[in-house]
């Protein structure tokens, strides 16, 4: 065993008697520079059978959070783990690159920058869970379980001051705290706060910065602080301080296309705050086989200047057998409802999701193609792009029509415009169950017309649109004619009819799963951006803007891509966008919904964005991995 300074040696030492043995060989790595720790040969896993309780509520000092957390016998003992994403955004720890899955370095309060603290990590579905167990001793946290919530109460650090300085990047501000605490960070467009369990001595924080005999505190030549000699006076523009009793919030004023980047140092203690237009901090982290999340900076020539932008990205190893994909909708039971992405891929007890295609969010509807399960639930539209996959691990990324048509017993053939969608043009529709139970205009003075296995029933004229609601038959479906393209009598009650389908083209027929988007950004490594021709608004060809994308690489796997901001401006164009994806690998890809709607999900928790500024969406895709 290794016997790290600063961290107590029950951190490092596990029982004989356990069936986890660990092997630790730490590398040097700065903090900053996103590259990788080395760990030694073996790790044997947590089996999910050794679990004995489980919930998704955390209390922290009196406040709940939606996270997983689980509970399980080790070598005698029990120990505690909090989902990875989970911990890091409730505890402030910083997830530093890794290759193991099953190990999981961090930074928070460590001894040095080079000396990162190594939790065990287990992968019990759908969630990767760190094991917190000596964590919470280290701050002499007091846990306690209460069926579905696990209460984590920390004493409060007391924060004796704070500095800040101008760095070449931005600024960064400096909070000095009496002991390792926990904090939490919420951002908005051009503000955010820094939530930190602790209280500020406002009279000591003043003497500090009015004097100018204040002590200067003893910091490592080896840590980044302020980047100067002497604290520059506190601005009271950048950042102000509010006390609401066990919390201290440290609200920054953001400029634009800046984020925060928060971090933890010791001797002495100390939350860093960095201000910056590049907050992210690049890395490379296996989660779990199959699954490897990057964070990156990617820079691309446009018009004789480079442009930077941040870039969170999943890497799926979908022809896994353990690891599959399929789209996901807010609604369950019908096509009507939007809901935050995080909350729809936790109901569907997904591992990771992104964001998906088009809908209407006035009335919440879909407006393009997906397939699931080799069930349409909205048919593709207006030739835009689509991406399509089965479970051979086979994969087509290509503009996709559809094609249906209604024959009757007498011979008439009637082409079918739409099935299940949420857009509406001069036509026929058809709307099955997966449409939902009922069935509301979507237009004024439409023709409902009743097909129950495989014969018309009845047609009835319905009014107003959004007024009325029609029952589709279990066994069959609507018809929807709109602007009176059909002569009623064609679809007279009694007739027999027949149903013929198929994609255009045709290979996207033997995929079970489907999701339209658009417009495709590249085929074959080549950039085929062509927004006219996917009958996108000129608005939208022009805008700049956050954008996900889905690709694929020449190794065949499935890349979950977002892309918000340029280091100091917007976000990407759509030709952005398809250099971005190329230079990440994509031979192939595909822009999905952008703009608030963009949002990347990994073990429960959006990583991308905070919660506050994501929009809810419609559907998107899940990745599911199986125990």
């Amino acid at each position: 065993m290794i016997k790290l300074p600063w961290y107590p040696l029950s951190l490092f030492c596990i029982s004989l008697t356990s069936t986890l043995l660990v092997y630790l060989s730490l590398g040097s790595s700065s903090p900053n520079d996103g590259q990788n720790v080395t760990f030694g040969p073996q790790i044997l896993p947590v089996e999910a059978s050794n679990s004995i309780q489980q919930g998704e509520e955390i209390i922290l000092n009196g406040k709940k959070y939606k996270i997983p957390w689980t509970q399980w016998k080790q070598g005698g003992t029990i120990r505690t783990g909090i989902s990875d994403i989970g911990a890091m955004n409730l505890l402030g720890l910083e997830l530093l690159s890794s290759k193991n899955p099953q190990l999981q370095p961090v930074r928070w309060f460590g001894t040095n920058s080079n000396q990162p603290l190594p939790i065990l990590a287990s992968f019990i579905a759908p969630y990767r869970y760190l094991d917190i167990s000596e964590l919470i001793k280290l701050a002499e946290g007091e846990l306690q379980v209460n069926r579905n919530s696990l209460t984590l109460n920390f004493p409060l650090a007391q924060i004796n001051n704070i500095r800040q300085g101008n760095q070449s990047w931005g600024r960064r501000i400096v909070l000095e705290v009496d002991r390792p605490t926990v904090w939490q960070v919420s951002q908005a467009k051009g503000q955010g706060v820094v939530m930190i369990s602790g209280k500020a001595n406002q009279t000591k924080l003043s003497e500090y910065n009015q004097s100018s005999h204040s002590p200067k505190p003893s910091i490592d030549k080896d840590e980044d602080d302020l980047g100067s000699a002497t604290s520059q006076p506190l601005d009271g523009s950048l950042f102000s301080l509010e006390d609401t009793g066990d919390i201290t919030k440290v609200h920054v004023n953001l400029p634009t296309a800046h984020g925060l980047n928060v971090f933890s140092l010791s001797n002495p203690n100390r939350i860093v705050i960095d201000v910056r237009s590049d907050a992210i901090v690049p890395k490379e982290i296996v989660w779990t086989p199959g699954i490897i999340w990057r964070k990156q900076l990617v820079t691309i020539n446009r018009e004789r200047k480079q442009e930077i932008f941040p870039v969170n990205w999943l890497e799926i190893d979908q022809r896994s057998p353990n690891i599959s994909l399929k789209p996901i909708t807010s609604n369950v039971n019908g096509q009507t409802g939007t809901a935050p992405l995080v909350k729809t891929a936790q109901k569907w007890q997904a591992s990771a999701a992104i964001n998906g295609g088009f809908f209407n969010r006035n009335n919440k509807l879909p407006l393009g193609a997906i397939r699931q399960n080799d069930r349409w639930l909205s048919s593709p539209i207006l030739g835009r792009g689509a991406i399509g996959w089965n479970e051979k691990g086979q994969v087509n990324v290509s503009r996709l029509g559809f094609q249906e048509t209604l024959i009757t017993a007498n011979g008439n053939q009637v082409p079918i415009s739409f099935l299940n969608s949420g857009y509406v043009k001069a036509g026929v529709a058809r709307y099955t169950s997966e449409w939902g139970s009922n069935y509301t205009p979507l237009s004024d003075n439409e023709m409902v017309v009743f097909v129950d296995n495989n014969q018309v029933t009845y047609q009835q004229k319905a009014g107003k649109a959004g007024r009325g609601s029609y029952p589709i038959p279990s066994n069959g479906y609507l018809l929807i004619v709109r602007k009176n393209p059909v002569a009623s009598n064609v679809f007279s009650p009694g007739m027999a009819v027949t149903l013929q389908s198929k994609t255009v083209p045709q290979e996207f027929n033997q995929f079970s799963h489907i999701l339209g988007a658009g417009p495709l950004l590249l085929y074959n490594r080549r950039i085929i951006v062509n927004a006219e021709q996917e009958k996108f608004s000129k608005a939208f060809q022009k805008q700049k803007a956050s954008r996900s994308a889905i690709g694929v690489t020449k190794k065949g796997t499935i890349m979950f891509v977002a892309v918000h901001t340029r280091v100091g401006g917007s976000g990407p164009s759509l030709d952005e966008m398809a250099e971005i994806m190329q230079q990440l690998g994509a031979v192939h890809g595909l822009n999905l919904d952008g703009g608030s709607s963009t949002g990347l999900v990994l073990g429960g928790q959006l990583i991308d964005r905070s919660p506050v500024t994501a929009a809810s969406v419609h559907n998107g895709i899940g990745v599911f991995i199986k125990p």
